[in-house]
C-alpha cells in the first residue's frame, strides 16, 4: 500500500500536470490528439513494452528514422517519468542487472523476483497473482501480445508460475521439476496460457504448443489440440487473423519461434562496418506474417464488447526483438523492431484519443548495450555505422559482453510515459513494481 506521503505527491503531481496542460494538445504533426487528463478510472488499459528499450535504442531509432529533431510516436505522451528495474536474489537484496523474467514479474505482480523466475516469490518459490489474472477474475477481456514466442519471459508472466523461464512447453520441464502435473504444479507456460483462456494470445511459439502433453488431463494431446479442445480459435497467419471474430479466445501462432524482424543489415563488427543503410525488407521474414501493428490493432478490435457483455479489457503488447537484436549486435534488425513497436504505439493512441477512458503506457523492461558514439571513437567492442533517413552518419556501439553469447543487458533505469485515466502516477520516478499498482488502480480491481 502506498503512503501517505506518495498518495500526496501523486496527488500534486496530477494538479501540477493538469495546471500545466490544460486544454494541451500533441501538435498537429503527431497525428494523434491526447484525450483529456483524467484522475478518475480506467476502462481499459492498453500496455506496450519494448523489450531492451532503452533511452540508447529510442534515441537510435528516432535518428535513423524521424531525425534528431523529428519525434517518434511514442515521444509524445503527455505523461513521462522513469523507473528502476532492478531485481532481487532469493534473500531480497537488490541485483543490480534484471533479465526479462523477474522485470515482467515486477509490473505483472507489483513484487520483484529473482533472475529467470516467472511469477513466483523469490525464496519460497510460490506462484503471486498477475494483473491478468486479476482482470480476468473482475470481469475484464484479456490479450497477449508479442513478438517473440508467446512462452518467453515477458508474456509469460502474466499467464504462468513456473521456476525458471526455460519451462516454456510440456517438453522443456527438467528446470521446473516441482511446476510439472505430476507433482501438483501447473504445467509449463504453454499449458498454463491455454488454461488460463485469454482472450487473444498473439505471438510466435509454435513448436512450444506442438509439444505433446504427457502428465495431467490433457496427457496424450498437443497444447495446441488442448487449446482447440477449450474453444480456443487458432490462426496462422495475416489473413485468418483478418477474418476472426470475438466470442471465442484466439490463439495466433505466426511462427516455430520468433516472428522474424522487419529490418536487417550488417551487425557490429570490431573494427566497425562500411557505413550501411538498413535493409527493410528481411527475406527470412514469410509472406502473410502480421506486423505488431496489424496484431495490435486486431487486439484491440477483439477485445472490444458490448459493455453489457465485459467491463472493459486489458491488454499487454510487446515488441520483443528491439531486445533480441541488441543481443546480436545487430542495429538495423534492432532499429526495425524499434520502428515496428513505434507503429504499435500509434494504433494504441488512435484507439484511447476515441476512447479517453482508456489508459495506454509504454515502458521498457530493462535497458540495454547499445550506445551512439562520435565517428571517431574507437570503441573497445564491437561497432557499425549507420547512413540515416536525413543523410547523416551515426556509429553505435556494443560492449557489455566480450564473449561469443551476445550482448548482455544493463542496469539502467529505463523510460515510461502514458496517458489517459491515472497516467500521472508515471510522472517522476518510480519503481517497476509501482506499474502494476498503477494499472490496478486505474482499473479498480479488487
Amino acid at each position: 500500500m502506498r503512503s501517505t506521503a506518495n498518495r500526496l505527491f501523486h496527488r500534486r503531481a496530477l494538479g501540477a500536470a493538469l495546471l500545466l496542460l490544460a486544454g494541451a494538445t500533441v501538435p498537429a504533426s503527431a497525428g494523434v490528439t491526447s484525450p483529456p487528463l483524467s484522475s478518475g478510472p480506467a476502462r481499459n488499459v492498453i500496455l506496450l513494452i519494448g523489450d531492451g528499450m532503452g533511452d540508447s535504442e529510442i534515441t537510435l531509432a528516432r535518428n535513423y528514422t524521424v531525425g534528431a529533431a523529428g519525434r517518434l510516436n511514442m515521444d509524445r505522451f503527455p505523461m513521462t517519468g522513469s523507473y528502476t528495474t532492478y531485481s532481487v536474489d532469493k534473500d531480497g537484496k537488490p541485483d543490480y542487472v534484471t533479465d526479462s523474467a523477474a522485470s515482467a514479474t515486477g509490473w505483472a505482480t507489483g513484487h520483484k523476483t529473482v533472475n529467470g523466475r516467472i511469477s513466483k516469490t523469490p525464496g519460497t518459490d510460490r506462484p503471486m497473482p498477475t494483473i491478468l489474472e486479476l482482470a480476468q477474475k473482475n470481469g475484464l477481456a484479456t490479450g497477449n501480445v508479442t513478438t517473440a514466442e508467446l512462452t518467453d519471459a515477458t508474456p509469460a508472466a502474466l499467464v504462468s508460475h513456473v521456476s525458471d523461464r526455460a519451462c516454456q512447453g510440456p517438453a522443456d520441464m527438467k528446470d521446473c521439476p516441482d511446476d510439472t502435473q505430476a507433482r501438483g504444479g501447473l504445467g509449463s507456460i504453454a499449458e498454463q496460457s491455454v488454461q488460463h483462456d485469454v482472450d487473444v494470445l498473439l505471438g510466435g511459439g509454435r513448436r512450444r504448443f506442438d509439444q505433446i502433453v504427457t502428465e495431467g488431463r490433457g496427457r496424450g494431446r498437443t497444447v495446441t489440440e488442448q487449446a482447440r479442445g477449450r474453444g480456443h480459435r487458432m490462426v496462422t497467419n495475416a489473413r485468418e487473423l483478418a477474418v476472426a471474430q470475438p466470442g471465442r479466445p484466439v490463439l495466433g501462432l505466426f511462427a516455430p519461434e520468433a516472428i522474424p524482424v522487419e529490418w536487417t543489415g550488417l551487425s557490429a563488427a570490431q573494427g566497425g562496418t562500411a557505413p550501411q543503410r538498413c535493409v527493410t525488407s528481411n527475406p527470412a521474414r514469410p509472406v502473410g506474417t502480421p506486423s505488431l501493428e496489424d496484431m495490435t490493432r486486431k487486439a484491440i478490435q477483439l477485445l472490444e464488447r458490448p459493455k453489457s457483455a465485459k467491463k472493459g479489457f486489458f491488454l499487454q503488447v510487446e515488441g520483443a526483438s528491439i531486445d533480441k537484436m541488441n543481443h546480436d549486435a545487430d542495429p538495423c534488425g534492432q532499429i526495425g523492431e524499434t520502428a515496428a513497436f513505434d507503429r504499435a504505439v500509434k494504433v494504441a493512441r488512435q484507439y484511447a484519443a476515441e476512447h479517453p477512458d482508456t489508459l495506454v503506457v509504454t515502458t521498457a523492461d530493462h535497458g540495454h548495450s547499445s550506445q551512439i558514439v562520435p565517428l571517431a571513437a574507437r570503441p573497445a567492442g564491437l561497432s557499425s555505422t549507420l547512413v540515416t533517413d536525413e543523410g547523416g552518419l551515426m556509429k553505435v556501439s556494443y560492449g557489455t559482453h566480450a564473449g561469443d553469447e551476445g550482448q548482455e543487458h544493463s542496469g539502467v533505469q529505463v523510460r515510461i510515459a502514458a496517458q489517459g485515466p491515472q497516467a500521472h502516477r508515471v510522472i517522476g520516478f518510480t519503481d517497476q513494481t509501482e506499474l502494476f499498482i498503477t494499472i490496478r488502480t486505474a482499473l479498480a480491481l479488487r
